[in-house]
């Protein structure tokens, strides 16, 4: 199957304020570098805790920010900053936040209405007959499109901003936590929507969220996050059921379950390092209870680890 996405080598590193005496600080890398691919059709989560680098790594890949190294490709085709518009036709982005996402000074009409001009330069009866299939498909109805965003509840604005991101007919969403603003039962309506329209549209997702449980559901795999690089990749059936990493393992532990007591999973620290200041080694070896002298010294690579899963670890977890 060919792959929708593949990015090579990626990273992002954030440059410091040059002092006025001495040499300019080497930056913050906030994400390491990385490569991976997304079959199409498929849904991809991304996990890791706050500060692992995976609303970076979304930026880059919809080119709000530009790599310091590696490449992009979408459906074969190597994507740069050169034409923003080219990244608009092939991948959009779903935002955290749905009412902060919305220009509150512009009609609904006028939000949808800006990637079908800009990216299509569809005419005024194509327009309105394309919004009118995409509101149809989440649900909305088409009174709302004279209204303001603050007219609507948090569900019905992230319908608006999915429905948004369809507008450019894109076969990449890359989706920001798009439910942990709303509320839990407004979250299994969206869910349910994003799986109907992935079905329809024959989308591919990139899935990023702090919710286990959610993302477990959701995505055929999973790649967790540490101090901006790729620990563990799993199918998402296995991957927290049979952790290899112990970072992943952490997580699946820390994770709230119904029936169980909430204990603090054993690690030695709970601090991310440092990234003015990164350690040698592996990034986890100072939270971690299986870390050696290895570990401090050597970068731990991505090595298979049975069927379809690979971690990044000099003692991973056996089965």
């Amino acid at each position: 199957m060919m792959s929708a996405l593949k990015v090579d080598n990626l990273a992002k590193t954030f440059p410091l304020k040059k002092p006025l005496f001495g040499p300019a600080p080497p930056g913050v890398r906030a994400v390491r570098p990385m490569s991976f691919e997304v079959p199409t059709g498929e849904t991809l989560g991304v996990v890791g805790e706050s500060g692992c680098g995976k609303s970076t790594l979304a930026r880059m890949l919809v080119g709000l920010l530009e790599p310091t190294e590696g490449t992009i490709e979408i459906g074969g085709r190597a994507l740069d900053n050169a034409d923003p518009a080219e990244f608009g036709k092939l991948i959009q982005y779903v935002f955290q936040d749905p009412q902060s996402s919305l220009n509150p000074r512009k009609t609904i009409r006028q939000i949808m209405e800006a990637p079908l001009k800009r990216l299509h330069n569809l005419s005024r009866p194509a327009r309105d007959e394309r919004i009118a299939e995409i509101f149809a498909s989440v649900n909305l109805r088409e009174e709302f499109l004279d209204r303001y965003p603050h007219e609507f509840s948090g569900g019905q604005a992230q319908r608006i901003g999915i429905a948004r991101a369809l507008a450019a007919s894109p076969r990449i969403i890359i989706l920001d936590e798009p439910v942990s603003a709303l509320d839990v039962s407004v979250q299994a309506q969206v869910l349910n929507l994003l799986a109907e329209l992935k079905t329809r549209f024959g989308l591919t997702y990139l899935f990023i969220t702090h919710d286990l449980a959610v993302v477990e559901a959701v995505s055929d795999r999973i790649i967790v996050l540490y101090f901006g690089a790729v620990v563990e990749i799993g199918k998402a059936e296995s991957i927290f059921a049979k952790p290899r990493h112990p970072y992943t393992n952490l997580l699946a532990n820390s994770a709230p379950v119904v029936g169980r007591p909430l204990t603090a999973p054993e690690q030695k620290g709970s601090e991310l390092p440092d990234p003015l200041n990164p350690p040698p080694g592996c990034a986890f070896a100072g939270r971690c209870p299986r870390a050696t002298d290895l570990c401090r010294t050597e970068v731990p690579t991505l090595k298979h680890m049975g069927e379809d899963q690979l971690a990044a670890c000099h003692h991973p977890l056996e089965d």
